[in-house]
């Protein structure tokens, strides 16, 4: 059974900057996709970054984290990363790594309904 899990979170004043890691035990190749989700209290589940599983150059970003955030795979095929730069307090929130199999690797979704497998999620808090 595919396990993802989170790491890295933590608080951070503003202008800091934060590395999550993610690695996602289980792993198939027909798992095409990842991408890292955020959750405010009160709002609802947004993502945030999501990169093909086969290519690196393949990304899609949040409008409000582009040029800030950066999302990467790692040397092992099961592991994601989420650099967070230059962080603001509206980042704030419960952020989730999850994998996806539903759409073709070109096209790695920013929609919660795209992702089949989920983490437990790392807290991230940014104060001023």
């Amino acid at each position: 059974q595919v396990q993802v899990l989170e790491s890295g979170g933590g608080s951070v004043q503003t202008g800091g900057s934060l590395r999550l890691s993610c690695v996602i035990n289980g792993f198939h190749s027909n798992i095409r996709y990842m991408g890292w989700f955020r959750q405010a209290p009160g709002k609802e589940r947004e993502g945030v970054a999501s990169i093909s599983s086969t290519s690196s150059t393949n990304t899609r970003y949040l409008d409000s984290v582009k040029d800030r955030f950066t999302i990467s795979r790692g040397s092992a095929e099961n592991t994601v990363y989420l650099e967070m730069n230059n962080l603001k307090s509206e980042d704030t929130g419960m952020y989730y790594c999850a994998a996806g199999r539903t759409f073709p690797r070109e096209i790695p979704p920013l929609g919660k309904s795209g992702y089949n497998y989920w983490g437990q999620g790392t807290q991230v808090t940014v104060s001023s």
